[in-house]
C-alpha cells in the first residue's frame, strides 16, 4: 500500500510539473512591439527606436531560415535589418517612402532594440507610417508607435488590419 501511494504521489508530481512546463511555454501569448519616433533638434533628424520581444524575433528568424541567429553577428543583424526595412517605413507628403537609415541594434535575452533615423528631417515631413514588423509571422502582433512631435505625444496602434496610418490627426 505504501508503494502504491508513493507511485501515485510521484505521478501527481510529474503531472503537476508537466502542467507548469506547458503553462510556461504557453504563457507568452501577447505579442507586441513599441516604436518611439521623435525629432531631435540637436541632430536635426527624426530618430526611430523599435523594441521587440527577443523570443518573437528569434522565433521569426528560426521559422524563416531554419537556424539559430546570433544577433551580435553583423551578418545576422543584416538579415534582420532587411526584414525590418521591408515591413517598416515612413511616407512623405507625396506618398513616397522617406530614406530611413539603419543606425544599429542591440539584443539581449529579453528584447531586441533597433535604431533608425530620418536624417535632416523633422517629424512633420512624415505623412504616414507603415508598421508591419512581425505581423506576417504572428497575426496577433500589435505594434504601438509613439510619435513625439516637439513634446506633443500621440500613440498609434498597428495590427494586421491596420498596418499603415497617417501621422497627423484629421481635424474637421
Amino acid at each position: 500500500m505504501t508503494m502504491f501511494r508513493l507511485k501515485l504521489s510521484f505521478q501527481a508530481l510529474c503531472a503537476a510539473a508537466l502542467l507548469c512546463i506547458s503553462a510556461a511555454a504557453d504563457a507568452h501569448r501577447f505579442h507586441m512591439g513599441i516604436t518611439e519616433v521623435a525629432y531631435n533638434p540637436r541632430t536635426k533628424s527624426t530618430e526611430i527606436v523599435h523594441t521587440y520581444m527577443a523570443h518573437d524575433v528569434e522565433a521569426l528568424l528560426m521559422n524563416m531560415y531554419g537556424r539559430q541567429f546570433d544577433l551580435t553577428d553583423p551578418d545576422d543583424q543584416d538579415v534582420l535589418r532587411k526584414y525590418v526595412e521591408g515591413r517598416f517605413w515612413l511616407k512623405g507628403q507625396d506618398k513616397a517612402r522617406l530614406p530611413v537609415r539603419w543606425v544599429g541594434m542591440t539584443a539581449d535575452s529579453q528584447s531586441v532594440v533597433i535604431y533608425q533615423e530620418l536624417e535632416n528631417a523633422p517629424l512633420s515631413k512624415t505623412a504616414a507610417i507603415h508598421q508591419g514588423v512581425l505581423m506576417d509571422f504572428l497575426p496577433e502582433q500589435v505594434n504601438t508607435v509613439n510619435l513625439n512631435d516637439a513634446g506633443a505625444i500621440r500613440s498609434l496602434t498597428f495590427t494586421q488590419a491596420a498596418v499603415e496610418q497617417p501621422t497627423q490627426e484629421n481635424t474637421p
